[in-house]
């Protein structure tokens, strides 16, 4: 599976990233303005809250979709085990643990940042016939959207038997844009090439890996492919837990994504296939 790595810093950075989506669904960027010792810290003052009683107090309500997702509250579309992980909901709207808070905040925004450049480069280096079927640019389409969601997920180890098919997050595409999936702190992620096959995808500390979600595979009709990937059960050896800091990059709930859909459109109907709303 040709998965690039992409330097930040390069010259050619832009054409390497639309070149690797394109054949892959997958980029892992390098040289980021996202340090190694920032994501570390980040890690760390997560991993103290999801060990906290205090996470109760953030639990989600349905008709929000910010805080704390209980163990097991999510299952990819098409599975019917729930997936083996909690996680944490950052909206700009949404609520944040006060000791955190800040911190969080920055991160959101630098991500965010991140998310715009990388979509400008690849509504630039897209070829012209591609880009002509766009209703907007893409970094246009972020504009004024409160919807880009950082999930924090925490994937604890596996204790006791677990039914047929559980696994830490079964074999799904994401809905989004794009989505920056800052390098997990054990490994685990796989994605799915063309002919079947299973790949892992992995990048040094501090890298970031890229893909395509189902909203720009839309979008571009199909020249950007939503690769499917998953989050394996660890081995004996590696049975620890796993922390994830995705940030998906979500449109403008009125930004039109195709003559089927616009994108406030696609998310409901893709929230409802995965029973979270």
């Amino acid at each position: 599976m040709n998965v690039k790595q992409v330097d930040y810093l390069n010259s050619g950075a832009g054409e390497d990233l639309v070149t690797s989506l394109h054949e892959s669904g997958f980029a892992v960027l390098k040289n980021s303005p996202i340090t190694p010792e920032r994501i570390t810290r980040f890690y760390q003052i997560w991993a103290d809250f999801f060990a906290s009683d205090e996470k109760h107090n953030y639990t989600f309500e349905k008709s929000k979709q910010d805080g704390y997702f209980p163990f097991r509250s999510e299952n990819a579309k098409g599975s019917p085990a729930k997936d083996l992980k909690e996680f944490f909901h950052v909206y700009p709207w949404g609520a944040v643990p006060a000791s955190i808070e800040s911190e969080t905040r920055a991160f959101y925004a630098d991500l965010q940042q991140l998310g715009s450049e990388l979509l400008s480069w690849i509504q630039a280096y897209t070829p012209e016939s591609v880009t002509a079927g766009f209703f907007e640019p893409l970094d246009k389409m972020i504009q004024g959207s409160d919807q880009s969601l950082l999930r924090v997920l925490h994937y604890p180890p596996i204790e006791g038997e677990v039914e047929s098919g559980a696994v830490r997050a079964a074999a799904h595409e994401d809905i989004n844009l794009i989505t920056l999936l800052v390098s997990g702190s054990q490994p685990g992620l796989e994605a799915k090439d063309k002919q079947g096959n299973w790949f892992p995808v992995t990048g040094d500390e501090g890298m970031i890996t890229i893909n395509t979600g189902d909203m720009l595979q839309e979008a571009s009709g199909g020249y950007f492919p939503s690769t499917t990937h998953r989050v394996v059960n660890p081995d004996s050896a590696a049975n620890v837990s796993r922390y994830s800091i995705p940030m998906f990059v979500h449109p403008r709930p009125d930004a039109r994504l195709s003559e089927r859909y616009t994108a406030g459109e696609y998310l409901q109907q893709r929230l409802r296939e995965i029973g979270l709303i």
